[in-house]
């Protein structure tokens, strides 16, 4: 039975002091040890958040990592830098990060090396856009993000990784892809990764819905037997994350 796995990714909000003073008011809320609880914050509060997660069953994740141990990359955060203030989880690939800053398939598989190598958690984001959803496309090209993320990944480390399916087309848009439509696409997920590796290894996989996930809809999706969790943004940052960490209760 593959445990549910709850992320938050607040993207570019909160500051330090607010990050601490959120992750005060959550800690109550989203108590439930049947599910796995990640909030992964902007790298500036990474520290404060670890500290005020202490204690609790909040992991702290980052929303990004390069792929390089160190060097005259401006701006970015190395993997030891993460692991050596105890992040476990990272977010690689979301679909801001490919459409904004011009990441691809094959950065992606190098970052997701990367963090394997260095004992962090992926979570790796694919999804479809509305066009591509419109054109009958999208099985096709998340089997090829996925196929390419997973290029030289082991079969042990795939079983560990964490999937995130975000039809970009759901994300901030308050549109939600219907729990049938979430289900058929991280179906075909699993199925993809069993033939990149077998069944074992799709069976152990765990795989987020993440596009407008809410406490209205959380317990529904997370029926579906292929899903295994919510990659959550804008209702992340408030109370009612709570309710979606409970879904079950």
């Amino acid at each position: 039975m593959r445990k549910k796995i709850i992320a938050g990714n607040w993207k570019m909000n909160k500051t330090p002091s607010e990050a601490v003073a959120l992750i005060n008011e959550l800690k109550p809320l989203v108590a439930n040890d049947e599910v796995d609880v990640v909030f992964c914050v902007p790298a500036i509060s990474i520290v404060p958040a670890m500290e005020a997660a202490k204690g609790s069953n909040i992991n702290i994740g980052a929303e990004n990592m390069y792929f390089e141990e160190s060097g005259a990359y401006t701006g970015e955060i190395a993997p030891n830098m993460l692991t050596d203030v105890g992040v476990k989880y990272v977010i690689i690939g979301h679909s801001e990060r490919r459409d904004y800053f011009a990441e691809t398939d094959e950065t992606v598989n190098k970052k997701v090396l990367k963090a394997f190598e260095h004992g962090i958690t992926p979570i790796i984001c694919c999804g479809e856009s509305l066009t591509q959803r419109q054109q009958g496309v999208t099985i096709d090209f998340i089997r090829q993000q996925i196929k390419i993320a997973f290029l030289n990944v082991t079969a042990e480390q795939a079983a560990t990784a964490v999937i995130a399916y975000e039809p970009i087309w759901a994300i901030g848009t308050g549109m939600t892809a219907t729990s049938d439509q979430a289900e058929e696409v991280c179906a075909a997920i699993r199925a993809c990764i069993a033939e990149i590796y077998d069944e074992a290894t799709a069976a152990a996989i765990r795989i987020q819905y993440g596009g407008s996930m809410n406490a209205g809809n959380a317990a529904e999706l997370l029926a579906k037997p292929d899903i295994d969790g919510g990659l959550v943004g804008g209702a992340s940052l408030k109370p009612d994350f709570g309710k979606i960490v409970n879904y079950n209760k």
